[in-house]
């Protein structure tokens, strides 16, 4: 639920940039007025909490503490990330659940895979834009895996095979959506349809509030989640700067604090979710307690080392993907 502070903020950033815009309090009290109708009018509410909570915080977990621990792409530390074997790894080396990555091939079947292309972990090369399944099943997934030769010859699954294999092993499964969000929201629609446990056993996340907006509209019962990386748009996962170019990075730190403001503000309400999965290093006690206090569960990306996940479990006592459940590792970006 948004609360009274969120309201007085929202409404008054916008008062006062249209304002400051206009220069005419008439027209900046319609406007706000206007964006206070559209958010009553079209937002999506929270699933109930207790749908949520059997997602978020499963019965299973009482070994961790309450705490789920997620194989980032099924753990690609320990497998070839978004196939069968890592998911049977994940759930062999303890994992409550998985974080796949739903794309599709040209010929429309939905598939694990992080990229647009199938260059960094297969033995073939190109966009799935322009690859049949008929070509992508033909490829080695573990071609480019540091456990090559303990996992020769895996294949790309269908989310179909995926998310069978997930029910067997009574894992979790977070769904992350890079794009596509007609295309993602109809097939995740006909999984959910096809099985009914999903909807109190998985989640829908995406960095694209679109994506999360239109698995709202495509089923409102489904657990959504926005995915946040504070200046994402100016600087890549390792923290080096996007562009060269000067002005064109300090006008995107700009867009970057526009897009967080709105994260906070307006798109986790619009969507309606119940749970914010951001990048590690931006999370604290206050932090969690800020969600906590809307509804909103924390998950934190990507926790690799003991240490680390220690404080998660002990300190933050929030959910959190690692790339590895056996050792500490990298980041996988």
């Amino acid at each position: 639920m948004l609360q009274l502070g969120d309201e007085i903020a929202l409404f008054s950033v916008v008062f006062a940039f249209v304002l400051l815009g206009t220069r005419s309090p008439i027209w900046s009290t319609a406007l706000t007025a206007c964006l206070y109708a559209f958010l009553i009018m079209f937002h999506f509410p929270q699933v109930p909490t207790s749908q949520a909570r059997q997602v978020l915080r499963p019965a299973k977990n009482a070994a961790s503490g309450g705490v789920s621990l997620v194989a980032h792409r099924g753990g690609g530390h320990d497998a070839p990330e978004n196939t069968m074997a890592a998911i049977r790894e994940a759930h062999k080396n303890g994992a409550t659940g998985v974080e796949l990555d739903l794309e599709f091939t040209s010929d429309g079947v939905p598939i694990l895979m992080h990229d647009e292309t199938v260059d960094r972990t297969t033995n073939g090369s190109g966009p799935l834009t322009q690859l049949s399944f008929s070509e992508l099943s033909k490829l080695d997934a573990a071609a480019k895996h540091r456990l090559s030769d303990k996992f020769q010859g895996e294949k790309v699954p269908t989310l179909q095979e995926a998310v069978e294999e997930c029910i067997k092993l009574q894992l979790t499964i977070y769904f992350d959506v890079k794009g596509h969000p007609d295309e993602a929201a109809a097939a995740l629609k006909e999984m959910y349809q096809k099985h009914p446990v999903l909807y109190n056993t998985s989640i829908v996340c995406s960095f694209e509030p679109k994506v999360i907006y239109r698995m709202r509209q495509a089923d409102p019962e489904v657990v959504t989640a926005l995915t946040h990386r504070p200046w994402s748009l100016s600087r890549l996962g390792d923290g080096t700067p996007r562009f060269s170019s000067l002005w064109k990075h300090h006008w995107m730190q700009v867009l970057d604090v526009i897009l967080d403001w709105a994260h906070h503000h307006l798109l986790w309400n619009l969507c309606g979710v119940s749970a914010f999965l951001v990048q590690k290093n931006f999370i604290s006690l206050d932090y969690v307690q800020y969600w906590a206090q809307r509804g909103v569960e924390v998950v934190g990306w990507t926790v690799n080392t003991a240490e680390e996940k220690q404080y998660y479990q002990e300190i933050l006592n929030v959910n959190y993907i690692t790339d590895s459940l056996l050792e500490d590792c990298d980041p996988h970006y």
